[in-house]
């Protein structure tokens, strides 16, 4: 039985491209990139090309980009980094831009749990956060946000598009307005890197986070941009690899494979963009057509292209995502992350779904492997299986 994956958003798989590239620094280009000989600066060279190709996606410069293990260090190290540096600057009189009493954090109640743990984590060290509500879009109110700042505020970070429901935030907007107010930005761009334009340097934004397993590059890699001139503190301790921001010796075969990865994305964005949004507006004008009373989640015009969330009334997602699975086709209830977890989803509940329409969720992801053929397949079962009921 052949598989149909539509859960993009959870994993993607990665491109033969990306593992040809990567296969020679499993093998003969074993080198420690750190070391001075022959072996050792073959391992430099490619971390750094790949270091530059990242850097290129999203309008970089390549000394701004420090590689991590995955998106959720990523997002640890920009809050946690930040925050520790701002309590060292905060005890230091001379410090100009802090002081003791920066401690505010700001984000958003539909934050990815990297964000939002790592927000709890702060909260018990003595860091106040606030979280934003969003709209029945799962957009926030920049007149709230700016409500919400205070004189202690140091930091923003909101998600630049939501994992489950796709939706895309005024994220040049939410940096222009904690700039004002001289306040860092930091943003959760995982779902967003490779699937949309984003350009840092003119969106204005301070930090971003990312992840190669969204974008056809292996699980374990993902990197975090620091805009130049901005200081975090090191919160794991060891060696001086990325510039002293993050020791451990670097994973050089999925450095080179997120490298090949994001040049492969700028180069085929456009054509990428078309192709997932065509594929995502077949399924959900078929879905709407066989199931009159679905709710779809999220905003349609401020939206991921490969992103189709919806409700289905009367209908328990775990057992559907069973029977689709009996057929061959992945797809999910929400958040990877989150599956585990009996509770309606903490973004369906913050846009106001109720609880009883929340059980019958289902996020269809799209990517680049997916064809028609497929969504009419996946329509076709999803009609058998909810007729049936």
């Amino acid at each position: 039985m052949e598989v149909c994956y539509f859960d993009n958003a959870a994993t993607t798989r990665v491109k033969e491209e990306v593992l040809e590239e990567m296969f020679p620094f499993l093998s003969v280009e074993y080198g420690n990139p750190s070391s001075l000989y022959g072996l050792g600066r073959t391992a430099r060279k490619a971390v750094e090309e790949a270091r530059r190709r990242v850097a290129s996606l999203i309008g970089a410069e390549a000394k701004e980009i420090y590689f991590t293990s995955c998106g959720s260090e990523s997002d640890n190290m920009a809050l946690k980094g930040l925050a520790y540096q701002n309590r060292l600057e905060g005890s230091d009189p001379t410090s100009a831009f802090t002081s003791p009493q920066k401690n505010h954090i700001i984000t958003s109640k539909i934050e990815h749990p990297a964000i939002l743990n790592t927000c709890h984590a702060l909260e018990k060290q003595g860091f106040e956060i606030t979280y934003l509500d969003v709209s029945k879009e799962g957009i926030i109110c920049l007149d709230s946000l700016e409500r919400a700042i205070k004189p202690e505020t140091f930091l923003i970070s909101i998600m630049f598009a939501n994992n489950e429901i796709g939706t895309i935030q005024p994220i040049s907007a939410i940096a222009k307005l904690a700039h004002s107010h001289g306040i860092y930005f930091h943003t959760d761009a995982v779902q967003a890197v490779g699937n949309i334009p984003i350009k840092v340097k003119q969106m204005g934004i301070d930090l971003l986070s990312l992840s190669g397993h969204k974008l056809y590059a292996p699980k374990g890699i993902g990197a975090l941009y620091i805009k130049q001139g901005i200081e975090i503190e090191r919160f794991l301790d060891g060696g001086h690899q990325e510039k002293n921001k993050r020791a451990g010796t670097e994973n050089v075969a999925e450095i080179v494979a997120l490298g090949k990865a994001c040049e492969l994305a700028e180069k085929q964005l456009p054509d990428y963009q078309k192709k997932l949004k065509t594929l995502r507006d077949d399924c959900l004008t078929q879905m709407r057509l066989r199931f009159p009373d679905l709710q779809v989640n999220g905003s349609m015009e401020n939206r991921l292209p490969g992103n189709c969330h919806v409700c289905f009334p009367h209908v328990n997602s775990s057992e559907l995502l069973y029977k689709l699975d009996q057929v061959g086709i992945c797809a999910s209830g929400g958040s990877a992350c989150s599956s585990g977890d009996s509770a309606p989803s903490h973004v369906l509940t913050a846009i106001g779904v109720p609880s009883q329409l929340a059980q019958g969720a289902l996020r269809i992801t799209f990517g680049d492997f997916n064809t028609k053929q497929e969504v009419d397949f996946l329509v076709e079962q999803l009609t058998k299986i909810i007729w049936k009921k």
